[in-house]
């Protein structure tokens, strides 16, 4: 038998390409030219002489050696190979890490990225590795149960972010019904966690809501002493009612002068990422108002790809929060008026005071359609309707802002 001193001291004369030192039942350790040493058991199985690699020392010692030979011996004794009872748990292995939460939530990812919008996937991915994937990661996606999906997911609501806890329990659940499609589970165990979630409180966008409130808003947009661009964009906001987005991200080549015409290409629109690729256009009317504040904005910035260029470099749109910026600096805070505040000012102006179908109004907004019929209407149908409602909104506004009594017109 070897002694530990022995395994240590062991060497390969430089003659010969390896040498064998032998232990006990069947064990022996190999030991290169090069100097690696490996130990292996060798055994018999149906007539055959065979040999089980068990690791290389000093990784393995010589009594990890001789318990992983005792291991082996006792597989052998059922009558099994050892080495191919080796090569089946390295392939269930395999089956096993590809059938794990965080394995099946990528695959899933991986199939439905080019669907989503780069910044949906990249959200559903980021959150499912900072919340999701440190719990249930590793675990095997058939055998998590639904307290354990509920105490995960309850880690983020206890931090008081609640409507991040029901994003998480509606990508688990696409996993686990990924999962369950693909043959790798029989349930989903966020199903039965309906309810067991705080229910999420929906904060709708601070908006103005009076013609007295929107009279004096715009009466401080006219005075706003910042940048004219930024004060023409608060002006076209509140005009046009289009999304902060897609007013910062106006184009001039965009604007047709001749019809008073603005054609938001698809990919600019909130839509999904279908719908980004092969949707039409939307079309915004533009008032005469409208049409003199671009005529203002000409000589600043007509030179230039966008009508409300970033004073941080060429060939970049107005940031994101340079309309609140101004809004804050005007003493209206974010519970009073935000940038996306002017479309819901103008949604409920013109239902109260201008006598206009709300259809019309939808398609202004460009909110999805409902109904079985859905998005097959075609907003355009409304033209000539949206032409004389943003007219009427126009003059509307500009009575507002001159302090005259406007009395509301009804059905």
């Amino acid at each position: 038998m070897l002694t530990n001193v022995e395994v240590q001291r062991a060497t390969c004369p430089q003659d010969q390409p390896r040498a064998r030192f032998t232990d006990s039942g069947g064990l022996y350790l190999e030991v290169s030219r090069a100097g690696s040493k490996r130990w292996f058991w060798k055994y018999r199985h149906d007539n055959k002489e065979k040999r089980l690699a068990l690791g290389s020392f000093p990784e393995v010692t010589l009594k990890a050696a001789r318990a992983a030979r005792d291991d082996a011996r006792r597989v052998h004794s059922k009558g099994l190979d050892p080495v191919q009872q080796r090569r089946m748990e390295k392939a269930a292995a395999r089956v096993n890490s590809a059938n794990t939460y965080e394995a099946v939530a990528r695959e899933f990812h991986q199939l439905k990225e080019r669907e989503w919008s780069a910044a949906y996937a990249e959200k559903w991915l980021r959150m499912q590795e900072a919340n999701l994937f440190p719990y249930l990661g590793a675990l095997p996606v058939a055998d998590i149960a639904p307290p354990l999906v509920l105490d995960t997911i309850r880690k983020v609501e206890r931090q008081g972010k609640n409507e991040t806890a029901h994003s998480l329990r509606q990508y688990a659940g696409q996993t686990f019904r990924y999962a369950i499609a693909t043959g790798r589970a029989t349930n989903d165990p966020t199903a039965p966690l309906k309810g067991a979630l705080q229910a999420v409180l929906v904060r709708h966008m601070a908006a103005v809501l009076t013609p007295a409130e929107a009279g004096q808003l715009l009466r401080d947009i006219a005075v706003y002493n910042g940048s004219p661009i930024t004060r023409e964009a608060l002006i076209l906001s509140a005009l046009t009612f289009q999304r902060p987005g897609e007013i910062r991200q106006m184009e001039w080549a965009e604007l047709d002068f001749g019809k008073a015409l603005w054609t938001i290409p698809a990919a600019k629109m909130k839509r999904t990422k279908q719908a980004k690729i092969n949707g039409r256009p939307h079309l915004v009317p533009l008032s005469e108002q409208a049409m003199a504040c671009l005529r203002r904005l000409k000589p600043l910035t007509g030179q230039r790809k966008y009508v409300f260029p970033s004073l941080l470099g060429e060939g970049r749109c107005m940031s994101d929060n340079t309309l609140n910026t101004a809004l804050r600096r005007m003493g209206y805070d974010n519970e009073t008026m935000t940038a996306h505040g002017f479309r819901a000012m103008a949604r409920t102006l013109i239902v109260e005071n201008l006598n206009v179908a709300p259809d019309v109004i939808e398609a202004q907004l460009a909110h999805g359609k409902s109904g079985p019929l859905g998005m097959a209407y075609d907003r355009a149908e409304f033209m000539d309707q949206r032409r004389k409602m943003m007219t009427a909104w126009a003059n509307y506004l500009d009575k507002l802002r001159e302090g005259a009594d406007v009395i509301p017109l009804r059905a």
